[in-house]
């Protein structure tokens, strides 16, 4: 096997798409090396690719973008779309579980690729697959302030302002130590917010909270 259908390339040495393919279930050869690298080729290509895409975007909002695109949702997302979970190779274990479906395994899978591309053909043919793979997703990107999470968002809206930043308060913590459920409070006067939110973390929490009180605002502002 010397390609993916739907990868633009055709491997020189097939022993290394092989490898690529390999999960760590299979044995103690397998694809975590490739992965290490792929990762890395990876974060500077699609780095490259929003620092000229994105000209108006800052340090801070390229960071969130770049984070965006090399999360591991997201690239089981476009491993999906590629059918890579045909091709992997699992021990057992993984197979019978449906390992092949697993979104950690896909987003290792293809950063294995992109790390034996290299290394088969160089880092201009690693770079244009990497291109093909991920610029329709990037080009689909929101804006970055949609990308910053609500506690900051709901604190920037606040400032912006300025108004004091909202408190967050632990209304209840119910459940066992496994199972936790915790009910935050966020107001803020001078905004007219009082909400909660809810979640397996304090953490969690404020930040549903947090994105409550963002519906809020809006919802007032429509009025």
């Amino acid at each position: 096997m010397r390609e993916i259908p739907g990868i633009p390339y055709r491997f020189n040495d097939p022993e290394l798409l092989e490898l690529a393919l390999s999960h760590r279930s299979v044995g103690r050869i397998n694809n975590e090396r490739l992965e290490f690298l792929g990762d890395s080729i990876l974060n500077f290509v699609v780095s490259v690719r929003l620092f000229h895409l994105k000209d108006e975007n800052n340090e801070g909002a390229l960071s969130r973008l770049r984070a965006r695109v090399v999360r591991g949702d997201t690239l089981a997302k476009l491993a999906a779309e590629l059918n890579l979970g045909d091709h992997i190779r699992l021990g057992e274990g993984e197979m019978k579980s449906g390992g092949f479906k697993r979104k950690s395994i896909l987003a290792d899978t293809l950063e294995a690729i992109f790390g034996a591309i290299y290394l088969d053909g160089g880092f201009e043919s690693c770079e244009q697959v990497v291109q093909h793979v991920c610029d329709p997703y990037i080009k689909e990107l929101p804006d970055a302030d949609e990308l910053k999470d609500p506690k900051t968002r709901l604190q920037e809206w606040l400032q912006g302002r300025a108004y004091s930043l909202p408190e967050y308060k632990l209304v209840s913590e119910t459940g066992p130590s496994h199972k936790k459920k915790f009910l935050i409070q966020c107001a803020s006067d001078e905004a007219g917010i009082n909400v909660t939110g809810s979640g397996a973390s304090r953490q969690k929490a404020e930040q549903d909270a947090a994105s409550t009180a963002l519906k809020f605002i809006s919802g007032k502002s429509a009025k």
